[in-house]
Formats: C-alpha cells, sequence, structure tokens
C-alpha cells in the first residue's frame, strides 16, 4: 500500500528531546529556538528527515511551528488542527496557540519580557516570514545553524529519487515553450534571471516529475531561471541522470553544496518570491528584486490538453469511487474498521491500473474522528465503524493526467436529524459554489461566502478554506488561486480548484462534501449583457450520498443541480462498470423524488417512534 498506519505522534518522546534542545540552545546563547514544519522548500510534504517540528513535539499536521524557550514551549497551529494538536502533544511541555489569530511577533513580546536572542535556521524560514520579527522590540533574530538537526541522532539520508520526463502531449507545452515564456516575464519584470525554491514550479517548467516526496511526484531542486530561458538546476546529479536528454544544453545542473556560490555568482537584478524564498537564499544575492513568481499563474493557468487530461483521470477515479461506495453500502462487514475503508478505498484505485500514488493520506474519520479535519488513522486510532452516524472519507488518486481529490460524507446506519440538517446545509453551499457566475477579476475571497451562507444563517461555519488550487499530477494544494476569505487572486479560465464546504461537531462527527472543479469562461444565456462572465466546470463525478439530505430545505433550483449532477454521473461513470456496480450507481443517482430510499428525516422519525 501507498499508505500505513504506523503510529509517527510520540508526545511522550518530547519532554527529552525539549531538554536536549534548551542544553544546545545554552550552549549557543540562545533563549529561544523556532522550529517551523516547513522545509527548505516551503512545500505541504516533507522528506522523513526534514520532519523537525513533528520530532520535536509529536504533532504531524502540515501547518504549524513551534518555539522552544528556555522555560516554556508552544504550537502554533490554526483552527483545522485544533483537536489533532492537543490529541498529539504533552500539555505539560507545549502550550497551544492559535494561529494566525495569535501571531508570534505577538506572542514574543509577552513570552520574553526582557527581551532575547531568537534563534532561526535560515534556510527553513522565508525572507517575508522573518521580516514580520525584525520590529518586535527587545528581540535580536539569530541566523544560526538547525538545533533539531544538531541533536537528533538518528535523521534519515535526503531523498534522491530519480526525474522522469512529463509527456508534452499531457502537458500541452513542450519544457523550451515554457521557459522562453517565463523567460520573457521576467525580462519584462526588469531583472535579468529568478531564483526559486518551488519544486512543483521546477517540474511544471521543465515537463518533469520525481520521487523525492511522498503524495507529490516532484524532485526536490532549487533553480535559477534566467530571462534567455536557460536555467540552473541545483539538485543531486542522480536525479537527473534519466532526464539527462529531455533536459538538454539550456539546463545547467549544479550540485546543492554549490547553491550559495552559484546565487552569489549571479550578475544584474535577480528576482525572488519574499513568502517563498528562504533568508539564507536570499542574504547571497548580490541585487535582490521582490517579484510576483513567474511560474505560479502560468501554472495554474491549465492548458487545454491538461484539461482534457484530468477530465479522463477524474472519470476513472470516479469509477474507482462508485465501486467503492457501493461495497461500503452493501458488502462491509458489521466490523469494518477506519483502517479497513482505506484499503479498500486503495484497492480500487489500484485496481485501475493508472494509480502512480495517492494524492494525501486518506482520510477516513467515522463518527467523532470525522470532525478531526486532517484525520488520519493509524494502528492506536482505528476503530469499527460508529453506528448510526456518519463516515467522512476524503481522498484521492495521482495519475499520470491529473490528481484528483473527493469528499463524500456516507451514513451508517440511521444518524440523528441534526446531522442530516447540517449536512444539507454543507450540500447548499457546495452547490452555491458549482453554480455561481462571476465577472472577470473576481477574486476566491469573492465567492467563499457563497458556501458558508447556509452555515451562517444557523450560526454554523467551518474553520478552513472553502476551496484550493489542484495541479495536474503534481500538488493536490497549489496555489496561488484559492477560494477563501484570504485569496485576492482573480479566477481565471483553466484553474482547477476545490469545492469543499464543511461542517464539524468536535467529539462527535464531521461533515465535508467535496468536488474539483475548472474556471471556464461562461456560456452567455439568450438575452444577456456583453459582460464577461465565468463559471465553473465540475471534474468530479460521484454520487453524493441522499440519506442525508433533507429534500424540504432545498430550494427547485438545488433540487435542479442536484438531480442533473445525478444524471452526469450515471451516464459518465456508469459505462465504467460492471453491471452490479452500474445497477446499484443508477439507483443511488435516480431522481430525488423517486429515490428509493426514504429520506433520513422520515427514518429518524419513524426509528424514535415519531410517526
Amino acid at each position: 500500500m501507498f499508505q500505513n498506519f504506523d503510529v509517527t505522534a510520540r508526545p511522550e518522546a518530547a519532554p527529552p528531546r525539549v531538554a536536549r534542545l534548551r542544553a544546545w540552545m545554552a550552549g549557543q546563547g540562545l533563549d529561544a529556538f523556532l522550529v517551523p514544519r516547513a522545509d527548505a522548500w516551503q512545500g505541504e510534504y516533507v522528506a522523513p528527515c526534514d520532519e523537525r517540528l513533528a520530532w520535536i513535539s509529536g504533532f504531524t499536521g502540515s501547518a504549524g511551528f513551534a518555539v522552544i524557550l528556555t522555560d516554556r514551549a508552544a504550537i502554533f497551529t490554526d483552527g483545522r488542527y485544533k483537536v489533532q494538536v492537543a490529541a498529539q502533544t504533552d500539555p505539560d511541555t507545549f502550550e497551544t496557540v492559535d494561529w494566525p489569530a495569535t501571531t508570534l511577533a505577538d506572542w514574543l513580546p509577552d513570552a520574553l519580557p526582557s527581551g532575547g536572542r531568537v534563534s532561526f535556521d535560515p534556510m527553513l524560514h522565508t525572507v517575508r516570514e522573518i521580516a514580520r520579527l525584525q520590529d518586535v522590540d527587545g528581540i535580536e533574530l539569530v541566523s544560526s545553524p538547525n538545533g533539531v538537526d544538531a541533536i537528533r541522532e538518528d535523521r534519515p539520508a535526503p531523498p534522491a529519487a530519480p526525474m522522469r520526463a512529463y509527456p508534452d502531449e499531457l502537458a500541452g507545452r513542450t519544457a523550451a515553450e515554457k521557459r522562453a515564456r517565463i523567460g520573457a516575464a521576467i525580462e519584462a519584470a526588469g531583472a535579468a534571471q529568478f531564483v526559486t525554491n518551488q519544486p512543483d514550479a521546477i517540474a511544471w517548467l521543465l515537463n518533469v516529475r520525481g520521487g523525492d516526496i511522498a503524495r507529490t511526484p516532484v524532485a526536490q531542486a532549487f533553480a535559477v531561471i534566467h530571462a534567455d530561458g536557460s536555467v540552473d538546476l541545483v539538485c543531486d546529479p542522480v536525479k537527473t541522470g534519466p532526464v539527462s536528454d529531455h533536459l538538454g544544453p539550456d539546463v545547467r545542473v549544479t550540485p546543492p553544496d554549490d547553491l550559495i556560490p552559484l546565487l552569489e555568482s549571479l550578475t544584474g537584478p535577480t528576482g525572488f518570491d519574499p513568502a517563498a524564498c528562504p533568508v539564507a537564499m536570499h542574504a547571497a544575492l548580490r541585487e535582490p528584486v521582490e517579484m510576483t513568481d513567474p511560474v505560479a499563474l502560468p501554472k495554474a493557468r491549465k492548458t487545454e490538453a491538461e484539461i482534457a487530461a484530468t477530465r479522463e483521470a477524474h472519470l476513472r477515479d470516479g469509477a474507482a469511487m462508485v465501486r467503492f461506495l457501493h461495497w461500503l453500502d452493501t458488502a462491509r462487514a458489521p466490523e469494518t474498521t477506519e483502517i479497513d475503508v482505506v484499503r479498500a478505498l486503495e484497492g480500487f484505485r489500484r485496481d485501475t491500473g493508472a494509480l502512480r500514488d495517492i494524492s494525501f493520506d486518506t482520510i477516513a474519520g467515522s463518527g467523532p474522528h470525522g470532525a478531526i479535519v486532517h484525520y488520519r488513522v493509524n494502528q492506536e486510532t482505528d476503530r469499527v465503524l460508529d453506528t448510526d452516524s456518519v463516515l467522512l472519507v476524503d481522498s484521492g488518486g495521482q495519475y499520470e493526467d491529473g490528481t484528483t481529490d473527493v469528499t463524500r460524507t456516507i451514513p451508517l446506519g440511521a444518524p440523528p436529524l441534526e446531522i442530516a440538517h447540517a449536512f444539507t446545509r454543507v450540500l447548499q453551499g457546495m452547490i452555491a459554489v458549482s453554480r455561481a457566475r462571476f465577472p472577470k477579476g473576481v477574486a476566491g475571497a469573492h465567492l467563499d461566502a457563497l458556501a458558508r451562507a447556509p452555515l451562517w444563517a444557523e450560526h454554523r461555519d467551518y474553520d478552513h478554506g472553502t476551496g484550493h488550487g489542484v495541479g495536474v499530477y503534481l500538488g493536490v494544494h497549489e496555489g496561488p488561486a484559492r477560494i477563501s476569505r484570504a485569496s485576492q487572486i482573480p479566477l481565471e479560465p483553466g484553474m482547477i480548484l476545490s469545492n469543499e464546504p464543511g461542517y464539524y461537531r468536535a467529539g462527535e462527527y464531521g461533515i465535508r462534501i467535496e468536488n474539483l472543479v475548472v474556471v471556464t469562461e461562461a456560456e452567455r444565456p439568450e438575452g444577456g449583457d456583453d459582460r464577461d462572465m465565468r463559471a465553473f466546470e465540475t471534474l468530479t463525478f460521484v454520487p453524493i450520498d441522499r440519506r442525508l439530505i433533507l429534500t424540504d430545505l432545498l430550494s427547485p433550483d438545488e433540487r435542479a443541480w442536484l438531480d442533473a449532477y445525478h444524471a452526469e454521473v450515471a451516464r459518465r461513470i456508469g459505462p465504467r462498470l460492471d453491471p452490479e456496480d452500474r445497477a446499484w450507481l443508477e439507483r443511488v443517482c435516480a431522481p430525488l423524488r423517486g429515490f428509493p430510499v426514504p429520506d433520513t428525516e422520515d427514518r429518524v422519525r419513524a426509528k424514535r417512534g415519531e410517526t
């Protein structure tokens, strides 16, 4: 299997490790040391050798950081991980801080009232991140070697997986075309070159993929992209051996130890993105110029070839999901556990013959585990599926032609009416985004409220964004576009995004419904004005469980959308299934009024003797 169920959170190991780090700090004359989740590439996933935050604290979430002081320690993480961080850390060692509501700049003056020397590893923190700490009164920022690496005796070796070429017919443009285009953008911005530490940007630019990081097919590398379209690629030469002919003479390979000398040798204005560039890389530049990453938006605006490819990936994945849902509905055993669910789903994806990896560790949260937004089941937390509750399954596959991400919430038994009510409100939010039309220039922040409005009307909300960007056989979480209150990036045709509102009640249940969508030019209705409008095309075709829908809450338009969606699911996915799976799919995709299973409200009332 791609996913394993080992227990990786060891909160009991934190006290002695923190004590050793404090001893190292004393030897360096430091009052605090920052331990980020991020590595030098600032990605969501890190290699085992870079799991510093998990090693020192036990917390395995994909966002956050720790601050170790001489007499206290804290972990900063956002609302997605509120439950997880409490379960994975030792409360006597680490306090938890709600971030970004409380920033490190806010917290440090109280933690160090007399000031002090705060140390950080300059390859792990971005220019923007450290700039926010420059004006904290009494704090001296100190660039230093990494204290966690200094005390960690069991640190694994860095990964060195070989690269492989990505087909031009799937990418839609050759690497040479991309390099020329990005080089021209760099020149137009007034720079001679641009430095990047983003592996997915490098993979996209050079039409290569790698295997250094689980779940994301990239190679850890740095690059200098020159205005003439040539590239200095900084990585272990072992990685580039299989693709040397593909890269060609305009891509020069430099070993990692020569990164800083290479940067120091650059002449002319050198562009960098302060939100991603490590402090150490920026410090090596002679003439740094702040720039928007020239690769980010072209990568996000998918080509027609990429969109066509990812449509096929989603249909293949949708068939695997339907087979899984049919199994879950009719063939699972009474003692089925969360791990059984994860194994079964990965098995159905493997049966396609095209699965390269899962796109993230499958979230299979039954009952209260569903309220942990990024729950990862392991041997210690595994439990038999709750009856009269719901199972939240968030999963995806990495195929050469596309990256998928889909969430469904499935009833087990007869869940309480309250769960069905919340599910219906979440569904209404998902439908609202799916049906949205919006003018050119509208950003994700403008659409986020559409998904939340049905919940807001009942004083409910969720603590994550409504949608993230998605790559094509790249990162399942891709910038810069999002559907989020924080996103000001205009949504443009070709951008692939998730649409995933949710609702969570800690200790009880979680609900999320997710499809992927691609931004398109909206078809102008008859008699419509001449304003350019955008819309979303749905890419995900997997049935939404009606047993949790209170149909009386839906408007006629919402019912019509759902019936049309399910008709498309049956039409597109049915031919890819065997007769038994197809018959099941046709039953669950029947129009709402004709669905043979009674509404959850009726079932629950009958069970309670209310009807």
